[in-house]
């Protein structure tokens, strides 16, 4: 994983009008991210630079002052943090931004929906169970931590994210999976088992997403499979691109593995 440079910036807004399904606003207290991930398509849909988000993490130092004074003049909604990078990256350790965010979030009754990749959210568990309305949704592609760890450096481990979940199933907070991407060499013998882990853990809601092929990251992937003895013999780039038909029938799989829990199914985007 290479060395991130920290910019400070200020900002004008911190809620953003969301386009994402359940979501009416955005809050994204850094712009980049130190996880890493090779498959991450956000600084496409941003139309950055994809070196300088991979490089840089921007830090908007004064998002928690402008949140409060939005916050008194918003219809509420809800509010997506962070929707475009972790909000509990690894500089949020020293910066603290989101804390300071749903600190002021707490004083008000806007729904919230935290999505993350960090046992970082542990810390702020107090402050999260005194919001009004709030869901944890975990993002989890795979059960394998050796590819985890080769496709999401600087995110926390598997167990880790797990225990995200066990942490916050007795509050609360509503807790929820994103399974997604879901690695390519996921095959239906293998859901019984991750069914039954998220299943352990008590969420309540499993949403499901594939790996977009977008052509930005098809020569990361490339180099990322190509350069690792311990996933070339198990990922190909043809695996990828002809993903879509197999997790049709996972997505089917699932479904009925579900069918008599209390969890419920959605399908991301």
């Amino acid at each position: 994983m290479s060395l991130m440079k920290i910019k400070e910036i200020t900002c004008k807004t911190a809620l953003t009008k969301s386009k994402l399904p359940g979501l009416m606003y955005s809050l994204n207290p850094y712009l980049g991210c130190m996880h890493q991930c090779n498959y991450c398509y956000a600084p496409g849909i941003l139309h950055m630079d994809r070196e300088k988000w991979e490089t840089t993490v921007a830090v908007k130092r004064n998002i928690p002052l402008i949140l409060s004074k939005e916050l008194k003049q918003k219809k509420q909604g809800t509010i997506g943090i962070s929707t475009v990078t972790d909000p509990y990256q690894p500089i949020e350790k020293t910066y603290k931004l989101t804390k300071y965010c749903l600190e002021t979030l707490s004083k008000y009754k806007f729904p919230l929906c935290i999505q993350t990749k960090s046992d970082l959210i542990i810390r702020d568990k107090e402050i999260i169970t005194k919001c009004k309305d709030v869901e944890i949704m975990v993002s989890i592609g795979t059960l394998n931590d050796k590819h985890r760890k080769i496709f999401e450096p600087g995110s926390s481990t598997i167990p880790e994210r797990l225990n995200i979940l066990k942490e916050f199933s007795n509050t609360n907070v509503k807790t929820s999976v994103f399974f997604g991407p879901i690695y390519p060499n996921i095959n239906s013998d293998d859901i019984p088992k991750i069914m039954d882990t998220f299943i352990e853990c008590e969420v309540d809601e499993i949403m499901i997403d594939y790996l977009h092929l977008k052509k930005e990251i098809i020569p990361i992937l490339t180099d990322t499979i190509n350069d690792n003895k311990e996933i070339n013999n198990v990922f190909t780039m043809q695996m990828i691109a002809s993903q879509k038909e197999k997790l049709k029938k996972i997505n089917m799989q699932i479904r009925d593995y579900l069918r008599d829990t209390n969890i419920s199914l959605q399908d991301a985007f």
